[in-house]
């Protein structure tokens, strides 16, 4: 099986250049991606499960993975929800995986949106990325299926870099498109 070109280009380039550029004192240092957490909340899903059915399908061709429910952990009376009841799903990404879903995210899917200017540049305070999509349609993964509605989908990116300005050189450095500052 051959290895994610992103994961091939970090390890022989990247890793090393972020050293440099970082000033790091040690090759352990350079901040990696750990995983990346693909997120769908499905409000549908209270009145119809066969909505929760299609959202797992999408979810699972856009990551390559099957994804998991995800369980209300308490009930609202005004929303409808019960304890226990599906109301998303999520993915985990890690290794070759991961590599492979950033890839076609920079490459594929953010290329697609219109009018497209940037993601924005904002990171949690302990160097983690998210960034929310509004439409699933940018990926081309989502076409397959046959569409009944789209959802919106959050993607957050966690390495190990301790200030945000490593995690953004970092994402940079993998071709990530930023807003300019």
């Amino acid at each position: 099986m051959a290895s994610a070109r992103l994961k091939e280009l970090y390890n022989e380039k990247i890793k090393f250049d972020l050293k440099e550029k970082l000033n790091l004192s040690n090759i352990m240092k350079v901040p990696k991606i750990t995983k990346i957490v693909l997120n769908v909340g499905v409000k549908e899903a209270v009145a119809d499960s066969k909505a929760l059915q299609h959202v797992l399908q999408v979810i699972s061709n856009v990551s390559g993975q099957l994804p998991v429910k995800c369980l209300a952990r308490k009930s609202i009376a005004t929303f409808k929800i019960r304890t226990g009841m599906p109301i998303g799903v999520k993915v985990t990404l890690r290794n070759d995986r991961m590599y492979e879903f950033l890839d076609r995210l920079i490459n594929l899917a953010l290329p697609k949106v219109r009018d497209f200017q940037g993601v924005p540049v904002k990171f949690d305070k302990s160097g983690n990325y998210n960034l929310g999509i509004r439409d699933w349609v940018m990926f081309p993964e989502a076409d397959l299926v046959a569409q009944e509605k789209s959802h919106g989908l959050n993607i957050t990116i966690c390495t190990t870099a301790d200030e945000d300005e490593h995690a953004y050189e970092l994402l940079k450095s993998f071709g990530m498109p930023f807003r300019k500052k």
